[in-house]
């Protein structure tokens, strides 16, 4: 009570002052604080004037509690608490390396389920993707400039035009048949009947050429390519079967073979002399 009544008094003093200082400007600072200090001495505590608080510096910063992590040192001695075992304790699987947390699909050691039952079924290694690619489509394109069809239109062509995307064939197909008007000339993957047969009354030529991933990848981007390889030929024999077809218009066909070379099929390796001129 008696400390409560003291500062209260002293608050009462600093106002009063406070009051004084206003009133009475041409009074010097030193004669201000000798009155405040006697004042202060008379009611027996003793008045102290604030200091302003410190600008904030780039000395004074510092990170929040709990945002850095120390890092743990392990195996620097059994002193330091993570020595020997490091904190891992006494064997055990979460003791191992690499292997505390096993991965999906495992039952503690006995057999998975993934494991019991067995494979069916097997991937055909000889599959292949081929996109569709219809007539009308290909008129659209030499209306607007797109394709030649003065030159043979081959997969090259087609890729380039941005006519179809695809990663390993095309295969023709008749859809929109009626709104092809020009005769040309296809070298594609595959081609159904009645395509072959719309193209071929307006006077054009379909022929079914084979590629494989490294003359496809040849044909369409030489450029990386010093020497172009050799096209090879159909593996399998159901392969060989189809492109030995007359009637699917197979570029090994008897009727085809003799009067017709494709254009895209490299029966020799060739060098790419445009990608010699740039290396020498």
């Amino acid at each position: 009570m008696l400390r409560l009544g003291l500062s209260r008094s002293v608050f009462q003093l600093q106002q009063q002052f406070a009051t004084k200082l206003a009133l009475s400007s041409s009074m010097s600072r030193s004669a201000i604080h000798t009155t405040i200090s006697s004042k202060a001495s008379e009611s027996g505590s003793v008045f102290q004037v604030s200091r302003p608080s410190k600008l904030l510096s780039l000395n004074d910063l510092r990170d929040n509690k709990g945002a850095r992590k120390v890092k743990k040192r392990l195996g620097r001695g059994h002193g330091s608490g993570h020595g020997k075992t490091s904190g891992r304790g006494q064997k055990g699987q979460n003791s191992r390396a690499g292997n505390g947390k096993p991965g999906p699909g495992f039952e503690g050691g006995q057999t998975p389920l993934t494991r019991v039952f067995p494979k069916r079924g097997f991937k055909n290694p000889f599959k292949r993707d081929l996109q569709p690619l219809n007539l009308d489509k290909i008129q659209h394109w030499i209306n607007t400039g797109r394709l030649d069809p003065s030159k043979p239109i081959t997969l090259k062509q087609i890729y380039d035009s941005n006519l179809v995307r695809f990663k390993d064939g095309v295969t023709l197909l008749a859809r929109g048949g009626e709104y092809l008007s020009t005769p040309v000339t296809l070298e594609v993957t595959e081609a159904s009947k009645k395509a072959v047969e719309i193209v071929e009354a307006l006077g054009g030529k379909v022929v079914c050429v084979y590629h494989n991933r490294l003359a496809l990848r040849a044909l369409l981007k030489p450029e990386k390519f010093a020497v172009l390889p050799k096209s090879a030929i159909p593996a399998t024999v159901k392969m060989k079967k189809r492109y030995m077809d007359y009637e699917r218009r197979g570029f090994l066909a008897p009727g085809i073979k003799d009067s017709y070379k494709p254009v895209s099929f490299n029966f020799e390796r060739v060098a790419n002399d445009n990608v010699l001129a740039q290396k020498f």
